[in-house]
């Protein structure tokens, strides 16, 4: 089985598989209450597996644009959201080419990610959002050794994301909606991309 998370057969072996801890198997009450209050815009949805957020997003009036560079993963996002399929596209996040966004949604991508690649996750997201854009949605606190899931610390994810962004709404309890693997550790905060 191949280990590096950073690899599309990393994901396409655990989709084949059936080993998907990470599936919350629909879209977090926690984001349906912030999308009520949201101006629509533009938004990228970065590793959106089965793509439930794609509807919702959809449904509150965004531009939406989910990626995924595992094809098991697409095929599942396309099963999952039959004619909104189409809003799933094959592409590697750090490469391909864009105009900004107004908002990148976050929810177990970051810790999908091995931790030597954050830094270029942090610059990317601050490359894809117009200035005054946000990013939001759940990050997965832990100080857990091993990943996927890779944990990080609240200060740790301060530090990538300054200067070129300013936490502006943090839910500080952790999200009750969270599937068993992230229970107890996953946060929901909206940063704003710096003018």
């Amino acid at each position: 089985m191949a280990q590096d998370s950073s690899q599309p057969d990393f994901w396409d072996t655990r989709y084949r598989g059936g080993v998907t801890p990470w599936d919350a198997g629909g879209v977090p009450p926690r984001l349906m209450k912030w999308l009520q209050a949201a101006s629509p815009g533009n938004v990228l949805i970065p590793g959106c597996g089965a793509g439930y957020e794609v509807r919702a997003f959809y449904e509150h009036q965004f531009d939406v644009l989910a990626i995924e560079f595992s094809d098991a993963a697409i095929e599942a996002a396309r099963r999952e959201l039959g004619p909104l399929g189409n809003l799933v596209k094959k592409a590697d996040f750090f490469g391909f080419a864009t105009d900004p966004f107004d908002l990148v949604y976050e929810r177990a991508f970051l810790c999908a990610l091995p931790r030597s690649m954050w830094p270029q996750w942090a610059s990317r997201v601050a490359e894809l959002l117009r200035p005054g854009g946000a990013l939001a949605g759940f990050f997965y606190f832990d100080d857990n050794g091993r990943g996927p899931p890779f944990g990080i610390s609240s200060r740790a994810l301060s530090e990538l994301l300054d200067p070129a962004f300013e936490l502006e709404d943090e839910l500080t309890i952790p999200a009750e909606e969270s599937i068993p693997v992230f229970k107890g550790k996953e946060v929901w905060q909206v940063w704003k991309r710096r003018l």
